[in-house]
């Protein structure tokens, strides 16, 4: 029963924590990745939120974010450039309070960089034409739709409704 209780804590922290990075906090600026413009350029381009998630590599607290329940057909761009990088139809409930997807719209987009920061492992989702942070990816997505989960911040798109 012990062993039993243990296992569903730690299920649970894996779910609620699986994309968050520390509670709202941000990684140290990193400046030898390189971006396509400086922090001072995409300060006065994008909004708090979007420069706090895409150039800080924060994140949005889970469930209390703009697209994690959005349910419209439509395409999800890049806050930044504008570019289509995930759809609705490849979005589903992951149960983690932030908008999940099994694949980007177009793959060439994207880029995924390991990230070992605050002591984890993980795969950093990245805008390949800028090196903006757009969240991680996991394996522990839908197996029949490929086994994978685009573990996104809202905050660093923008929807468009078909």
């Amino acid at each position: 029963m012990k062993k039993s209780i243990l296992i569903l804590i730690a299920l649970f922290c894996l779910i609620t924590f699986g994309c968050q990075q520390t509670n709202g906090q941000t990684k140290n600026y990193d400046p030898k990745r390189k971006k396509s413009k400086s922090p001072i350029e995409w300060k006065k381009l994008l909004t708090p939120n979007e420069y706090h998630i895409m150039v800080e590599s924060g994140t949005e607290p889970p469930y209390h974010n703009e697209y994690f329940n959005n349910h419209e057909k439509g395409v999800y761009v890049s806050a930044a450039t504008g570019d289509v990088l995930f759809t609705s139809d490849d979005k589903y409930e992951s149960g983690t309070g932030w908008p999940s997807f099994v694949k980007p719209a177009d793959p060439s987009k994207i880029e995924i960089v390991h990230d070992s920061s605050y002591g984890m492992d993980r795969d950093e989702v990245i805008e390949k034409s800028t090196g903006l942070h757009l969240g991680h990816v996991f394996d522990d997505g839908p197996s029949d739709r490929g086994g994978k989960r685009y573990c996104m911040n809202s905050g660093a798109f923008k929807f468009i409704k078909k």
